[in-house]
């Protein structure tokens, strides 16, 4: 009898086993719970308020046209409760939210949700998200959603890897300068970063693209977001300039324009960084000829042509010694220095207090075309003149192009 007993309490524990797996699959099975199709996207969670704090969200198509969306934070702090949410427009831009993905668990930096419709009960699908003109936002807490502390755009909005940064120069303030980065997204559209160093603590720059290049300068084609003194930084989204023009990723990187970034929104005078954009890029190319003393003994200089993207070039003529409150007219001539000959272009005046002028090079006064290579063989010479009633009298003077031995 204890033999049967116990092959009787085997058999009992093998059923129990079968039949509790059995129960197992048939939750598995069960056609009212939703399975992923194996379609999924993940976008990456930028650190915002908190440098340390960033991650993913992961977004799951499942069978029955819902959409599971995880969120997973590193460094979050034990206890928080940080919701979440999916708003429209860009995160650039700022918008109201559409979809609420619930709260992200300080503890584990987990959150997950499933969701058909936006938060106003219209359906959205798995298809609709991966195109929506979105971001999401993880914020601090339930009292204070104006702390966020993870930011990412989604969608549309999505960044595709490429990008373009322009350099932008000091000008008023030595130590103010930075860089300007295009990114494209997956629209077409751009995200555009300044990020500018040393600016000052509560200050608020504005900053725009103006028309043509900054030795020539010209009106405002598009406004940025004012640069946050701060923290140096500004973003916006490139879609249109201001007259509500096409404005692309594309279009960008082939403008005639350029950057400044200025003190205050009351002394837009006054440009605390600037750089030339698109086909006014430089190129690195560069050719420097030397600017001897002719009647003044010690002002001398140099004059540097820059090639640029499109063939054009900047010209920057440097004189030291030059007195302050002088204007200095300049031009090339034709011929060497030696032969003499007629004026073929006119650079911009030299401002006798920096010693300085910035010139674009594109065509001699005649209207012929005059490019960065067109300069390297020219049959020419550069006068610096005292003054614009004394053009006779030379302070500054050099062989260019082919007549140079440089």
């Amino acid at each position: 009898m204890k033999k049967l007993r116990t092959l009787s309490l085997a058999t009992l524990s093998v059923l129990g086993f079968v039949l509790l797996s059995s129960c197992g699959g048939d939750d598995d099975m069960n056609p009212d719970m939703p399975m992923p199709t194996g379609q999924s996207k993940t976008y990456a969670l930028a650190a915002v308020a908190n440098p340390s704090i960033s991650g993913l969200v992961s977004f799951v198509e499942n069978d029955d046209n819902s959409t599971t969306v995880t969120i997973s934070l590193n460094n979050t702090p034990a206890g928080g409760q940080h919701p979440a949410h999916i708003h429209m427009n860009t995160a650039a831009e700022g918008g109201d939210i559409a979809i609420t993905l619930g709260t992200v668990d300080g503890g584990t930096g987990e959150g997950a949700v499933t969701f058909s419709t936006f938060d106003d009960g219209t359906p959205v699908t798995y298809d609709d998200l991966m195109m929506y003109d979105g971001y999401i936002n993880v914020h601090l807490s339930a009292s204070e959603l104006g702390t966020i502390v993870a930011q990412g755009d989604i969608g549309q909005n999505e960044l595709t890897g490429m990008s373009k940064t322009y350099d932008l120069g000091s000008v008023a303030v030595a130590d103010i300068s930075g860089t300007a980065t295009f990114s494209e997204r997956v629209n077409g559209e751009a995200l555009a970063v300044l990020a500018i160093e040393n600016t000052p603590a509560g200050g608020s720059h504005p900053a725009h693209i103006h028309m043509n290049t900054a030795a020539e300068g010209g009106g405002i084609a598009f406004t940025f977001n004012p640069v946050n003194g701060d923290t140096g930084m500004s973003k916006t989204n490139v879609a249109m300039l201001d007259d509500g023009t096409s404005f692309t990723y594309e279009d960008v990187l082939d403008f005639d324009g350029y950057i400044n970034v200025h003190v205050s929104a009351e002394d837009l005078g006054t440009l605390v960084a600037q750089g030339d954009m698109g086909q006014n890029e430089l190129t690195g190319e560069s050719k420097v000829y030397t600017l001897n003393s002719v009647a003044v003994p010690g002002i001398n200089g140099t004059a540097t042509f820059s090639e640029r993207a499109n063939g054009e070039a900047l010209a920057v003529l440097m004189l030291v010694n030059t007195p302050d409150g002088g204007m200095h007219p300049a031009h090339i001539h034709n011929n060497s220095a030696a032969v003499g000959g007629g004026i073929a272009f006119t650079f911009n005046t030299v401002n006798g207090d920096t010693g300085m002028s910035k010139t674009n090079v594109a065509m001699l006064d005649d209207d012929t075309a005059f490019g960065y290579a067109d300069v390297l063989t020219f049959d020419g010479y550069i006068n610096v003149h005292l003054s614009a009633t004394q053009l006779g009298t030379i302070v500054g003077q050099g062989n260019i192009g082919s007549n140079s031995t440089e």
